[in-house]
């Protein structure tokens, strides 16, 4: 565990920062890592070739960039003072406010019968083609994108601080940018966005179990359910750490998610995950309570963490 975050201060700031994300979601102007996403897509732009190799050093480049200037940063202020960064770092790579937000946005679209408004909204929260999407459709897009969310823009900012502090979760937001950004299955991006996307991978690996096991733990009378909808179903899923998240979601929710999935790119069937009812606006609401739930534990785990 990084000597930064194993103390008393390491679990103030992974409480200071939950809390902020809490309150007030994603910071509304000079967002860091919209920052390094738009840093990103002009690199990107000069250098990219049709090659792995080339890829993986863009990657690697941009994010031992952010690994170094955060320990750098880190190492300069006093140890008091540490707590108030490892906060605001925290604040800036966590997004489950601002996700919960966004789905619930377009569940009341859906509420409402504006089938228009709410695939206007849903490209925020998927990268799929909504524009033919049907209240069903859309529903199951926004709770799937809750589950994986979850993972990806909770619990893993939170198991990264805890192990590395504030550069572990400032790191693994850059990883996960950059798998957004370049980590796709165009032609573009096949083989340039392929080191990021493994990197992606790697990093998210045990978070997304470790949101899949406190998915478990919440589904009380669904535990063996969700734990198979989660092991059984998330393996055939494309990605190795969406699936399980998704299948948890759908076992203690007691949805059926999977289905077909059009992208600019080309079309994808994803196997189905769970065995109950498909999705309805309403279970969009029990999504959110569910990652909320989840992300409470997750920052208690953290906190610990951090302290031991």
């Amino acid at each position: 565990m990084a000597r930064g975050c194993a103390s008393p201060a390491g679990a103030l700031a992974v409480v200071l920062g939950f809390a902020a994300d809490r309150a007030l979601g994603d910071p509304a102007r000079l967002h860091p890592v919209a920052g390094f996403g738009w840093l990103a897509t002009v690199v990107e732009a000069r250098t990219w070739r049709p090659s792995r190799r080339a890829g993986v050093l863009y990657a690697a480049t941009l994010v031992s960039a952010v690994a170094a200037v955060t320990a750098w940063a880190e190492r300069r202020l006093a140890p008091r003072r540490r707590a108030a960064l490892g906060a605001a770092i925290l604040w800036a790579t966590l997004g489950g406010r601002s996700l919960e937000r966004a789905a619930l946005e377009l569940r009341a679209a859906l509420d409402a019968g504006d089938l228009e408004r709410a695939r206007a909204l849903a490209p925020v929260l998927v990268g799929r083609d909504t524009s033919a999407l049907d209240a069903t459709e859309l529903a199951r897009a926004a709770v799937e994108s809750v589950a994986e969310n979850t993972s990806d823009a909770v619990v893993a900012p939170l198991v990264w601080m805890a192990v590395l502090g504030p550069a572990g979760a400032a790191t693994y937001r850059a990883i996960n940018t950059l798998d957004a950004i370049v980590g796709h299955r165009n032609e573009r991006h096949l083989r340039f966005g392929w080191g990021a996307a493994r990197l992606d991978d790697a990093a998210s690996w045990v978070p997304a179990r470790l949101t899949a096991l406190l998915v478990v733990a919440r589904a009380r009378g669904r535990r063996r359910a969700t734990w198979r909808a989660a092991m059984r179903d998330g393996a055939r899923h494309p990605s190795p750490n969406a699936g399980r998240v998704e299948g948890a979601f759908a076992g203690a929710l007691e949805l059926r998610l999977g289905g077909v999935n059009r992208y600019a790119h080309g079309t994808e069937h994803r196997a189905p995950l769970g065995d109950g009812a498909a999705p309805r606006a309403t279970d969009i609401g029990r999504a959110v309570r569910l990652s909320r739930h989840v992300g409470a534990a997750a920052a208690g785990l953290a906190a610990i963490g951090a302290r031991a």
